[in-house]
């Protein structure tokens, strides 16, 4: 198993593979969470190769080696475009794929935890090559988390800098990437969430009535649409969880 630290236009990444791999393999692009960074989901990309599948792991804006030293409060503040430049980097990587002859079809599966799940949520709304995905503590309804954090900055006395107005205008560019506006867009894909349901960070509840919404546009096939809810579980994907999305990605990509 190669472990390689390349840079793909301005995106670092680790680029992890075997000598047994070529353009047939199947790839995961798989996010890591805010304020975390590329290197911290080698477990997720060590099952992944282990299974038969290439893995990408890229450093999000201000994170890993892209980091400016921003504090987590002004990190924040940064967050929404954060997760806006992901989804759009997502597709530069896919492009990348091509490009140097890594991936033949669409063997392509993307996944993430926490903030690259929510990225995650946004590329499956955009992208149609995207073959299969992971979720895990993510929340597609950009619209709903986004005020859900501002409510939970102003209990922790933190002075929010936009006015009202400057809220609408971002909700409605999140509306652009928020898939829980359009659930059709799934397009009966196969889709795997994980979520704790103690998790204050990325409400549990908001994710699981989408999933529920869900169901209506997996009738014809269900098996495509799977949700794992840790009754225990905070804001962290647990042993179990972790080999369950794994597994999920590479039965699908197989």
């Amino acid at each position: 198993m190669f472990v390689k630290t390349e840079i793909w236009g301005q995106i670092p990444l680790l680029h992890i593979y075997t000598d047994k791999m070529n353009e047939k393999t199947p790839v995961v692009i798989f996010l890591h969470g805010f304020m975390s960074a590329k290197e911290h989901n080698l477990h997720y990309a060590y099952q992944l190769v282990n299974k038969g599948v290439r893995v990408l792991l890229p450093d999000a804006k201000f994170h890993g080696a892209r980091s400016e030293g921003l504090t987590e409060t002004q990190m924040n503040l940064h967050f929404w475009d954060i997760v806006l430049n992901s989804i759009h980097e997502v597709e530069q990587l896919y492009k990348d794929l091509k490009n140097k002859q890594l991936v033949a079809g669409d063997k392509i599966g993307v996944a993430g935890t926490s903030m690259g799940a929510i990225v995650t949520s946004g590329c499956l709304k955009l992208y149609d090559w995207i073959q299969t995905a992971a979720i895990c503590m993510g929340g597609p309804a950009f619209i709903k988390l986004g005020a859900y954090q501002l409510q939970q900055l102003a209990k922790s006395g933190v002075k929010w800098p936009m006015s009202e107005q400057e809220v609408q205008k971002t909700n409605a560019l999140l509306a652009t990437y928020d898939i829980s506006l359009t659930p059709e867009q799934f397009a009966g894909r196969p889709v795997f969430f994980w979520h704790g349901e103690q998790d204050k960070t990325v409400p549990f509840q908001d994710t699981y009535d989408f999933y529920c919404t869900l169901r209506a546009y997996y009738e014809e096939n269900p098996s495509n649409l799977k949700f794992i809810a840790d009754k225990h579980a905070g804001h962290a994907v647990t042993r179990d969880g972790m080999l369950a999305a794994t597994e999920w990605l590479a039965q699908h990509l197989a």
